[in-house]
């Protein structure tokens, strides 16, 4: 039986790794580094959030390869559909001059991109996001459905370095689905799956303008 004090100072660990990981480091990453440092943090980010899966019990890393037999398509093309309705919507009202941009002026950064963003992007972030966070902190997290919001809100934080309130509103709105399909699914390849298509859309419709880090401007 573990010792109470040990039990508090675990519980005590557990919560600066995690301030420290979905907070802090967002908010330094968005007030204090260059744009150009998000993939070098994301990647050391990624690095470390596997290293603390592999030291927290009872976590094994096959958990991560568990659930391509079992993706649930009609949630996954009626996400797919509706994510295009949103951007297409979203990119006409805020920046119609951006509809269909990569597509229109650039095919081949498109093309890189939709075949990348999947690997490079989608999948550390779910590493990160989903999987580290649901299974080394589940001990400190309250309800599910509590702890789905607050990772949702997390993720929207992540995303504070591009300084835009439709970024936040997005990744705020694709995150609980990605966390869903973790929390109540079991599945982390749909997660990413998930995520990758958001993403890809995203590009597609012309929304990459908020989403690119050579176009981010500090409000200060």
């Amino acid at each position: 039986m573990n010792h109470p004090i040990s039990q508090v100072r675990s519980r005590a660990q557990l919560w600066v790794e995690m301030i420290g990981i979905f907070v802090l480091a967002p908010v330094v990453m968005a007030v204090f580094l260059p744009a150009n440092w998000l993939f070098p943090v994301l990647f050391l980010l990624m690095f470390i959030g596997l290293w603390l899966l592999y030291r927290t019990p009872g976590f094994s890393c096959a958990d991560l390869f568990r659930g391509f037999s079992t993706l649930n398509w009609m949630l996954i093309f009626g996400f797919s559909a509706t994510t295009a309705v949103i951007c297409y919507a979203v990119v006409t009202y805020f920046a119609p001059h951006a509809a269909f941009g990569l597509a229109r002026h650039n095919m081949t950064l498109l093309l890189m991109i939709l075949l990348l963003y999947p690997i490079l992007s989608a999948l550390p972030q779910e590493i990160v996001y989903r999987a580290l966070f649901f299974e080394r902190y589940k001990a400190i997290l309250p309800s599910p459905g509590i702890a789905v919001l607050s990772n949702s809100a997390l993720f929207a934080l992540a995303h504070l370095m591009y300084w835009n309130i439709v970024v936040t509103l997005m990744t705020f709105c694709g995150s609980l689905l990605f966390a869903y399909s973790y929390v109540y699914a079991r599945n982390f390849p749909q997660a990413v799956l998930l995520h990758a298509i958001g993403g890809n859309l995203i590009f597609i419709f012309g929304l990459g303008i908020y989403f690119y880090s050579g176009n981010v401007t500090r409000p200060f």
